[in-house]
């Protein structure tokens, strides 16, 4: 028997006494809280806050959806789980069973980090790599196309994880019987909005939302201890990825001291930026980005790789050509609107340099437009811009998601919505978009008069009334005087 065996045996009669001692205090009808330490928690571990008390009950997620995803990479059965040490017992069964695993991280330093922890954890957990499968989708395209469908499909997966994708109401992820499909993810999605079939864990109902990396970490940071030795960077650089470089890592979120002082925040914050890279690029060259993310060790492994330096060096350069364009207010002024045309994914950074800078009593969001990224289609990313973040004093009552919608329920036509499709006002209320017809667009635009707001009102001047300011009206002024 291997060592990673004999680990595993060792390490799962431990849960299993765990878990039936605390099946018999259930029996008992005992639910003692014991007394918490006034100090914060180790690195990986949820945080306490400041009255000491243990971190609300659903957070990062719901506890019964966490219960059911460490179950589920776990174990081929099903049965309901009773308690997180139960649902470990599970994942680690599952690890062993020697099954073929699909991995489908998204395109971003979150969703590959995401992708990365999860694929550790189960090669940890006695799962022999090559029975593991990465799936990155396509430029332009998400996880329900028919031909990503299909790419997945021909894989022949008996569990399928889907990283940070986003989710909508759809068909199974993969057309195979008894396939098993589990959805990991953040961005805002109701109760319905998820595969057929599929299970889920979402921190997008748990507030403060734990970004898709950090949801998975601490998903899987139970199930073996080297988890956190080797993966709460990951975790770090996906949440820096989504939350912003000078993230706080306060309560109810772990205490990650020790790993930016292990790392730096510089290197750290470098790294978010040339995982990022890849994607953003013409070529949308995914695979080096995950390539290199899955061989590193920290980041310092990354910050030495030729192909990312060149990549995000091809970014700068075309953030920087594209980010001068003048903005266009909507009629009520509560949207600023920069378009441009580019064939690299840079209207997300632009979005976000503009909300950081551009000021007006009325702003709100911050709109960047990219009619270059995908024929017959606009590309559009939302960020909430920061003076409205200070008009709010930091209580997030912007929705961009509501805003979008609010707009075209405006239209006189009902098909518009339809007609945007299924990729509009997608993702967070804070940070959304899309991907629509460039028609549809500017229907959109006409609607929110955009244009009109920065115009000045001029009264019309005749040709009678038109005088020319010639030498000689000058000097017939003068001597009027």
């Amino acid at each position: 028997m291997s060592r990673r065996s004999c680990y595993l045996d060792h390490y799962q009669s431990q849960i299993i006494v765990e878990y039936f001692s605390i099946c018999t205090m259930k029996r008992l009808a005992s639910s003692f809280t014991g007394p918490q330490s006034p100090k914060r928690a180790r690195i990986g571990s949820p945080a306490s806050d400041d009255s000491g008390e243990t971190p609300r009950a659903n957070w990062p997620a719901k506890k019964e959806e966490i219960e059911a995803a460490r179950r589920f990479i776990l174990e081929r059965s099903d049965p309901k789980p009773h308690s997180e040490l139960f649902a470990r017992l599970l994942i680690l069964s599952s690890a062993t069973a020697k099954t073929r695993t699909l991995i489908v991280p998204d395109k971003d330093v979150d969703g590959l980090a995401s992708g990365s922890i999860l694929q550790q954890t189960l090669v940890l957990l006695g799962l022999p790599s090559s029975l593991i499968t990465t799936h990155l989708v396509q430029r332009g395209n998400n996880i329900h196309d028919p031909s990503e469908r299909t790419a997945m499909t021909k894989l022949s997966p008996s569990y399928v994880f889907v990283l940070d994708q986003g989710s909508r109401r759809s068909l199974p992820v993969v057309d195979i019987p008894n396939h098993r499909a589990l959805i990991i993810d953040h961005h805002q999605a109701a109760e319905h909005e998820f595969p057929s079939g599929s299970q889920h864990v979402t921190a997008c109902n748990s507030p403060p939302i734990a970004i898709s990396s950090l949801l998975t970490y601490l998903i899987c940071h139970p199930l073996h201890p080297a988890i956190e030795e080797q993966c709460a960077w990951l975790a770090v650089i996906g949440t820096h990825g989504d939350l912003g470089t000078n993230f706080k890592w306060q309560p109810p979120f772990p205490d990650m001291g020790h790993v930016l002082k292990r790392y730096t925040r510089k290197r750290l914050n470098d790294a978010v930026s040339l995982i990022n890279a890849p994607r953003r690029t013409a070529a949308f060259n995914v695979s080096a980005a995950w390539e290199a993310l899955t061989q590193a060790t920290g980041p310092a492994d990354l910050l030495a790789n030729k192909a990312l330096l060149a990549a995000r060096a091809e970014v700068n350069a075309e953030v920087e050509r594209c980010t001068h364009v003048p903005p266009r207010f909507s009629s009520d002024g509560c949207v600023a609107v920069l378009r441009m045309k580019s064939k690299a994914q840079v209207h997300p950074v632009i979005a976000t340099r503009w909300a950081g800078h551009l000021r007006s009593n009325r702003l709100e969001v911050v709109m960047a437009a990219n009619e270059g990224y995908l024929e017959g289609k606009v590309n559009f990313s939302c960020r909430v811009a920061k003076c409205a973040r200070e008009r709010s004093g930091g209580r997030g009552e912007v929705n961009i998601i509501e805003l979008l919608n609010g707009i075209v329920k405006t239209a006189e036509d009902p098909s518009l919505r339809e007609r945007l499709g299924e990729s509009f006002a997608r993702g967070h209320k804070e940070a959304s978009g899309g991907v629509v017809p460039t028609k549809e667009f500017e229907e959109m635009m006409a609607l929110m008069e955009v244009g009109a707001g920065s115009r000045k009102k001029r009264d019309p001047v005749t040709p009678e009334k038109k005088k020319e300011n010639t030498i000689t009206n000058y000097f017939l002024k003068k001597g009027s005087k």
